[in-house]
């Protein structure tokens, strides 16, 4: 196996065409037997149902070199079942969740020179997706779905690594009350990029979302799920049924508990905890970043400063960057089906 000719240390988080990616349609009430293919264009009709009434779902994971030499997946069954939930969310038929780690399996494979060398700092982006291909001009369901996966190598999702960031509370909602928050659904983000566009212009890399009722309670950001840590050394996790339950969350959660001993609550956190100056850690968790921390929120103009500063990651949120990337890349042992191996 040759690895491709990157400079695997400086690569951004961006798109690359790989080798291979798999593909399964949906038609005439039953998913095909899927295949790989080196196509990386989709051909579909002007009226195609993701086209007019944005009927799609996708899933985001890596894949690793860990420090054996092995390459490995993530706990991918999680984002089997987490897409099975979104499709059925916009009336679309799941795809078999043993099917969904096998075609990971598959395409990480057949992509293997792709996936960054261990110490590089870059990972193997891969992304699942789902949508309806057939003309729907009527407002219903598409009757016939494409399910595809490409995998990309990356770096790291904020430049600069785990520099402590700067965001801000946004005065858009990211999702309505009984709505779609809590899939990962196209949609969703579709509407969060004018309030990240605004945002970076503003220069703050992300903005916080409170929950749409209210707006009074911290929900997440446009990409990923927030973590507190309190004064009492306390991992503290927003909760709310409209914020997306993130694969990277549910493990630090696990991680913070039975490898370094925290005692972790999931929550509703009010904004004016925060401004209260109750927490003195704070960051973002999910695929793409695994944490990020957060230095400052900007509230209108008020900062409010955590005292882990704009330095370094704070210590908690470093243990546990560190315990879960250790685990990862085969550095810590492993829950019991947390690391899926490919080769």
């Amino acid at each position: 196996m040759a690895k491709k000719d990157l400079d695997w240390g400086n690569l951004g988080f961006a798109y690359h065409v790989t080798d291979k990616r798999y593909v399964s349609m949906y038609q005439n009430g039953a998913w095909d037997e899927g295949a790989l293919i080196s196509d990386d264009k989709i051909v579909m009709s002007e009226d195609a149902g993701v086209l007019q009434y944005s009927q799609s779902v996708f899933e985001g994971l890596k894949a690793y070199t860990t420090e054996n030499g092995h390459i490995v997946c993530f706990r991918p069954d999680l984002n089997a079942s987490r897409m099975a939930d979104s499709a059925r969310r916009l009336e679309m038929p799941a795809f078999p969740e043993d099917r969904f780690v096998e075609a990971v399996r598959q395409t990480v494979a057949a992509n293997a020179d792709w996936v960054p060398p261990y110490g590089s700092g870059a990972t193997l982006y891969i992304r699942p997706y789902m949508f309806g291909i057939s003309p729907v001009i009527g407002v219903k369901p598409a009757d016939d779905y494409m399910f595809r996966i490409f995998v990309t190598p990356v770096g790291p999702y904020f430049k600069g690594g785990a520099k402590p960031i700067v965001v801000r509370i946004s005065d858009f909602d990211r999702a309505a009350p009984r709505g779609t928050g809590h899939i990962k659904a196209g949609l969703n983000y579709a509407m969060s990029l004018h309030a990240i566009v605004d945002a970076h212009n503003q220069g703050f890399a992300e903005n916080i979302y409170l929950d749409p009722g209210t707006r009074t309670k911290i929900e997440e950001t446009g990409g990923a799920n927030i973590l507190f840590v309190d004064r009492d050394g306390v991992l503290v996790i927003p909760s709310s049924t409209s914020i997306l339950p993130s694969i990277t969350r549910r493990s630090l959660h696990y991680v913070a508990e039975n490898y370094l001993g925290m005692k972790v609550v999931e929550r509703e956190v009010t904004l004016k905890e925060v401004e209260d100056g109750n927490f003195v850690e704070c960051g973002l968790c999910g695929t793409a970043a695994v944490i990020s921390p957060i230095g400052k929120i900007n509230d209108h103009g008020r900062e409010i400063c955590f005292e882990s500063g704009m330095e370094e990651m704070g210590p908690v949120m470093q243990k546990l960057y560190d315990t879960l990337t250790g685990i990862q890349m085969g550095r810590l042992e492993a829950p019991e089906g947390w690391i899926c191996r490919i080769m």
